[in-house]
């Protein structure tokens, strides 16, 4: 991955926010990501895959849920990117965690 690979795949806000909260939850769900976002899950998914295509994602399926989480194999710098975003955009991603632990039937994993 290259510097300007990276800023692409963060460019839309949509991305940017569903990288943000994996970095500060874990893994998540698609219903999860579409809980805390208020988006569709059409545009949840086909962001989530830009995403895994530019190897910002990794995924795991268990059962009928997929999980996403940020992939463990990014370089140092692509990290630290990710981390200076997430604490830039703190308000946001506190707003954004709100929405995902007021979601109801949560799917609990393992």
């Amino acid at each position: 991955m290259t510097p300007v690979q990276l800023f692409k795949c963060l460019a839309d806000e949509t991305r940017l926010r569903l990288v943000l909260l994996m970095q500060a939850e874990g893994e998540l769900c698609v219903c999860e990501l579409m809980a805390a976002l208020g988006e569709s899950q059409p545009k949840i998914s086909r962001h989530l895959a830009q995403l895994r295509n530019c190897g910002l994602l990794q995924d795991t399926r268990r059962g009928q849920w997929v999980y996403y989480n940020i992939h463990p194999s990014l370089p140092g710098w692509a990290s630290s990117v990710i981390d200076s975003a997430t604490n830039a955009e703190a308000g946001r991603l506190s707003a954004l965690r709100s929405s995902l632990k007021a979601m109801a039937d949560r799917p609990v994993c393992c």
